[in-house]
């Protein structure tokens, strides 16, 4: 695991590395031992939907920045204006769920001058998604990025996407060794470990040959430009390009309304009940005019339900 880590440009050593049940696990632990009472997250929106849950679990406010009009992208300006003297930790997660959207090198090192004046606030990166970027996308870890901010990066990652092995359950955190060290501690006293068969085969997983993920992020390419393509030519539809994960998120608010309903949950319901086609909310994850769209399935399933969305929206 620590070599992964260095392969994303993070130095690590085993001491400084914790094995999770999943990166979900790997999150969790972070938040219990960074949060206290009172304390305030800082999360740019569209978010992943537990980071919130997370974050109240272990007593902490949120404090949601809407990053859409930037295209995705958290600036140095937005993050000012959300820091309070209760800011205790930064989520970010890069390739997005659910937008798709990857921040530059450029774009996290805008926000090393903020960063800076605030030494009390954490980053969390999340980096689940780093093999799954497209075209002319590279993927760049935070810590990678920002050496001046290295210690007091948390970085996690995992095996889930990358070698889709969602149900094994193996994420791995590096970062501060006293933080490593604390969520090691937490991690006994719960869950002690990954089971040991999930274990060896994420070894596998992370020492085995490259080609199967080359060949399913290229297919995974093919199957991002063709939805792309068929929302685009929804009415009432607009949609940024995601170059990272495996999701659209288009913003619909040109489409909805009292038939198809006047929010995306609703017009979810309403997709779910007359066409039989599932898709998420966009409430779920701090967006109120955009529904996720997965592209983790087989060319004719994305063009039957994007013929059946596109039918939906029409009437």
């Amino acid at each position: 695991i620590a070599a992964t880590f260095q392969s994303s440009g993070v130095e690590a050593t085993a001491a400084d590395v914790l094995a999770s049940c999943g990166v979900k696990h790997s999150l969790y632990n972070a938040f219990s031992v960074l949060l206290d009472d009172g304390d305030e997250v800082i999360l740019p929106a569209p978010y992943w939907v537990s980071y919130p849950s997370m974050a109240q679990a272990n007593g902490a406010a949120i404090r949601v920045v809407d990053t859409r009009a930037d295209g995705c992208i958290l600036t140095p300006a937005q993050l000012e204006e959300a820091i309070t003297p209760r800011s205790r930790l930064l989520v970010l997660v890069s390739p997005s769920n659910p937008s798709g959207v990857t921040h530059s090198r450029e774009q996290m090192r805008a926000l090393i001058p903020v960063l800076e004046k605030h030494p009390d606030l954490v980053i969390l990166s999340d980096e689940i998604y780093r093999e799954l970027v497209y075209g002319d996308t590279e993927f760049c870890s935070f810590a990678a990025a920002c050496p001046e901010l290295v210690d007091r990066t948390i970085t996690v990652q995992g095996v889930s996407k990358t070698y889709a092995m969602t149900g094994w359950r193996i994420g791995y955190t590096t970062g501060p060794r006293d933080v490593v060290q604390a969520m090691i501690r937490f991690q006994s006293h719960t869950t002690s470990n990954p089971t040991a068969i999930a274990q060896v085969a994420a070894i596998a997983a992370l020492t085995g040959p490259r080609e199967p993920i080359e060949a399913m992020r290229q297919e995974f390419d093919k199957r991002r430009r063709l939805m792309m393509a068929r929302l685009q030519e929804i009415e009432g539809f607009s949609l940024f390009p995601p170059n990272g994960a495996f999701y659209c998120f288009p913003d619909i608010a040109g489409a909805l309304n009292g038939r198809t309903g006047n929010t995306p949950l609703e017009f979810c319901g309403n997709l779910l009940d007359q066409e039989r086609v599932a898709c998420v909310a966009g409430e779920a994850f701090g967006a109120e005019t955009n529904i996720r769209l997965s592209y983790a399935c087989s060319e004719e399933d994305i063009n039957e339900g994007c013929d059946r969305l596109a039918r939906f929206a029409r009437g």
